[in-house]
């Protein structure tokens, strides 16, 4: 038996996983998104309401897997998510994780890596 070290990487968890920021946005493979939903099984683009009008419907089809909770990444900087928002989701039992979009980006990698169900809803990064 050896003394040496063995260091090994993390396992990825399956799912899109976004790998870098390009300037149209959060690049998920080969392709960048200027706003994204991220489900653990899924990804697509997104076209958000202006931020202050945020509705669980504007994020319905994530709501419907119900994850753990939902990151929500508020562009380029942390604004306060709407009240209104923010209580109807957790009045679904979801919980809401409000973060500016590059931290909410690299939060999603190192959570699905844990293996956690969440989803992401990611505002552009020059909102």
């Amino acid at each position: 038996m050896s003394d040496s070290i063995r260091i090994t990487r993390d396992p990825t968890a399956p799912g899109p996983i976004v790998r870098g920021f390009a300037a149209t946005g959060f690049r998920v493979g080969e392709i960048a998104y200027p706003a994204l939903l991220l489900s653990p099984d899924w990804h697509e683009p997104w076209s958000p309401p202006p931020f202050e009008v945020l509705s669980p419907e504007s994020v319905a089809a994530l709501i419907d897997e119900a994850p753990e909770f939902l990151l929500l990444g508020t562009g380029a900087n942390l604004r306060r998510a709407p009240a209104a928002f923010v209580a109807a989701l957790e009045a679904r039992g979801l919980g809401v994780e409000v973060m500016d979009s590059r931290a909410a980006a690299r939060s999603w990698g190192v959570l699905r890596s844990e293996g956690r169900k969440i989803c992401a809803a990611l505002y552009p990064l020059d909102a």
